[in-house]
């Protein structure tokens, strides 16, 4: 029993440094040839750890190997679109002008209530407010809505408004994040200031935003009983 806990633990190292090296992405961003590559890791991953007669050596190479061949595909899908287009597909115009493409809906094995739940997830309702939507190689759909049906900005009305970064976290649960503080044009110094101020410390905030205006937001820490 006690093997099989740490033969768990290792592997659960391999297949984390393994996505690590893949890159950050969701699930649902996924290709999929890197969605291949995840489901072949956590069932090569159960072999070592349900048959302790399987040497980890046999769960680990094939692991690494896999993600190898994926960050190798990767590097030549940047350097060449044939490559990219073969392994990841292309986006598919799934409505043009208003108008859905039953052809490419076919082709994509599309459902009308698919079609419905991607362009709500998109918060559009109506088809009537589409005048673009293009199926990603994710599978997730993108929306452009008409002129008319887009929310009014502050440009439409002719107001001008000056662009400023929004706020950055630069304490976290007690911790300063130096290299935020710094972004925002702050220093230890007038972090401290400011703490004395709000009467707290680092220790007792949960969060603390600011922008480069020095606009601040703090939220303490609930007091245990």
């Amino acid at each position: 029993m006690l093997i099989v806990f740490f033969r768990a633990i290792i592997l659960y190292f391999v297949i984390v440094i393994s996505i690590r090296l893949m890159g950050k992405r969701q699930i649902g961003e996924l290709q999929p040839a890197e969605l291949v590559v995840t489901i072949l890791m956590s069932n090569i991953a159960t072999l070592p750890i349900e048959d302790i007669n399987i040497p980890m050596i046999m769960g680990v190479v094939p692991i690494f190997t896999l993600v190898c061949l994926d960050v190798f595909i990767s590097g030549m899908s940047m350097r060449s679109r044939k490559i990219r287009k073969l392994f990841s597909g292309t986006p598919k115009i799934i409505i043009s002008d208003g108008k859905v493409d039953e052809g490419v809906m076919r082709s994509l094995r599309f459902t009308v209530d698919d079609l419905m739940a991607s362009l709500r997830s998109a918060e559009v309702f109506d088809l009537k407010e589409v005048q673009l939507a293009v199926v990603e190689t994710t599978g997730k759909i993108s929306v452009y809505q008409r002129q008319s049906e887009k929310p009014c900005t502050p440009t439409d009305m002719g107001i001008k408004k000056e662009d400023r970064d929004p706020p950055r976290l630069i304490i976290s649960d007690g911790e300063i994040l130096y290299s935020e503080l710094e972004a925002v044009g702050r220093d230890k110094k007038w972090l401290d200031g400011i703490l004395r101020q709000e009467g707290c410390t680092k220790d007792t905030v949960l969060i603390m935003t600011c922008d480069e205006q020095a606009v601040y937001n703090i939220i303490k820490k609930e007091r245990r009983k």
